[in-house]
């Protein structure tokens, strides 16, 4: 039996909608998954009277309404805990970045938008300052977590894929759709292990499911 319902955008771009998508799975929270067809540029009008924000993703869980995808992850660590790291230092790192990435690294957003159904191309102009000083902030993030607290396992705080890992998993598939190869060693094998993980792969299978008439212009001709 279902307990409500989670609302998430166009699988090919919604990189919040996957964020939300991957922690409510974590978690075993059985709700309905809802997609709405997103038209870009806060013009997605269903989207006013289903969501209180008018944003995806939305959580309504056993009568509770949960938006905002880092609102959610918590939400979702108060029923499976091991979405944090069990250990104080960890967790507080994990938290923190899991908060930078919330709220910053808009060369990233910006420059490189998700598209599920690009692969390895680069972009024809070279990346600017602010993309290139996100690309190395978060190669940075990544290392350091690893090389940390990342010893029992390939994700960032070890055997366990957590909330870390969910906000990060956008832009993974952000740097592998646009050929971002400016990284650490460390960082190329974090990001397949990512990418290879179930829960994205099965992502990736709907988002290349959902019909041509959702694709938008706006995403498949940048160059």
């Amino acid at each position: 039996m279902t307990q409500g319902r989670l609302v998430i955008g166009t699988q090919r771009y919604s990189s919040w909608s996957l964020r939300g998508w991957l922690v409510v799975k974590l978690a075993g929270l059985s709700v309905n998954i809802e997609v709405v067809p997103l038209k870009g540029g806060g013009q997605t009008i269903a989207l006013k009277s289903l969501s209180p924000n008018g944003c995806v993703p939305y959580l309504e869980h056993n009568g509770i309404q949960v938006w905002d995808s880092l609102s959610i992850a918590e939400y979702c660590a108060e029923a499976e805990p091991s979405l944090w790291p069990a250990n104080r230092a960890a967790r507080a790192l994990a938290r923190s970045v899991s908060a930078e990435m919330h709220s910053g690294f808009k060369g990233v957003r910006s420059s490189l938008p998700m598209n599920l159904g690009r692969h390895d191309k680069k972009l024809s102009t070279p990346p600017d300052e602010e993309l290139i000083k996100d690309v190395t902030r978060i190669d940075q993030i990544w290392t350091q977590c690893r090389n940390q607290h990342g010893q029992s396992g390939p994700y960032l705080f070890g055997a366990q894929f957590g909330i870390a890992d969910a906000m990060f998993a956008p832009v993974i598939s952000r740097f592998l759709s646009y050929g971002v190869t400016e990284l650490s060693e460390t960082s190329k094998a974090y990001m397949q292990a990512v990418r290879q993980h179930p829960l994205m792969q099965q992502w990736y299978d709907e988002a290349a499911r959902e019909p041509k008439e959702w694709q938008l212009d706006r995403y498949e001709q940048i160059d």
